[in-house]
């Protein structure tokens, strides 16, 4: 793709990458940003909020809104969650779909609702291209592409970097000319109290099984800057039953869950970090509203 943009204008704009869950959408952005704003885990539906990642160079700044899977459900978190995407679809320049390997025509097609609820650009990209034979790629984007009106398809491997730079480069292409929003040295606006909370959420759903993840959630209720940082957090769950996996055997589970999140937390802030870590029966809060907005889901 050329662009007609002279060589000294700037470039800047607003995607939302959206898509089903687990198809790689948080690494992606990772990969893009070159450091870990969004956690990732192998388990679906990961990403509960808004994440926002800032692309700069010296002609362009691409601010990417990460985003909740795209997925049916009536309860509370889940609808929150797909609010949360559809309404930051609608707020971006280009919407980013993301697709993996293992998606048909059919399947894909079922985000043609969603799709249809925001009038933007809409670029398909197919992820984890490192999974797929050697030219089963252009096949692949050929038959998802068929599914909408895409202004362009291209495949990526967020692993391994490959397909990045050529996406960058038609992202640049497509989007206006428009101010730089953020600093140049940004690359997210949520605090570091919010990441902290998430890479603990992280360890959950990365260390327990079954229904655990979605079923907890994660609360900082003390937050103190300084060499220490000091965080109390409390991991919310729905019943005692869970409570008792959480914390495990002599409260094995729990010391490992919180040894992992305070050097993640630790290599975000520079400084050590003395982490207490609770766990708190909180019954039904996927399914209460109200409970929702008071964990911050809002």
């Amino acid at each position: 793709m050329t662009s007609n943009k002279k060589s000294d204008s700037f470039t800047s704009g607003f995607v939302t990458i959206a898509g089903k869950p687990n198809v790689g959408k948080s690494t992606f952005l990772n990969c893009v940003l070159g450091t870990k704003i969004s956690i990732t885990a192998s388990k679906p539906q990961t990403t509960r909020d808004r994440i926002l990642g800032i692309w700069g160079a010296p002609d362009a700044q691409i601010i990417f809104l990460d985003t909740p899977g795209l997925h049916a459900s009536d309860k509370a978190l889940n609808q929150y969650m797909i609010d949360k995407a559809l309404s930051t679809m609608a707020d971006a320049d280009i919407v980013l779909v993301m697709a993996e390997p293992h998606d048909t025509a059919a399947t894909l097609s079922t985000l043609t609702p969603y799709l249809d609820k925001s009038h933007n650009e809409k670029i398909l990209v197919v992820n984890k291209t490192d999974l797929m034979p050697q030219g089963a790629v252009a096949p692949k984007l050929e038959e998802l592409s068929a599914i909408y009106d895409f202004r362009y398809a291209c495949g990526v491997s967020s692993l391994t970097g490959v397909g990045i730079e050529v996406l960058m480069d038609t992202l640049k292409a497509m989007l206006p000319e428009g101010p730089r929003y953020f600093p140049e040295d940004m690359i997210t606006d949520l605090s570091v109290r919010f990441l902290s909370q998430e890479l603990v959420r992280e360890k959950v759903f990365e260390l327990t099984r079954k229904e655990i993840p979605y079923a907890s959630a994660v609360e900082i209720e003390e937050f103190r800057e300084g060499d220490p940082t000091y965080i109390r957090a409390v991991i919310h769950v729905e019943r005692p039953s869970q409570k008792g996996i959480v914390i495990g055997a002599g409260g094995s589970m729990l010391k490992t869950i919180g040894k992992e999140a305070r050097l993640d937390i630790q290599r975000l802030t520079g400084t050590k970090v003395f982490l207490e870590l609770f766990v708190r029966v909180t019954k039904d809060w996927t399914k209460k509203p109200k409970t929702l907005r008071d964990l911050g889901y809002k």
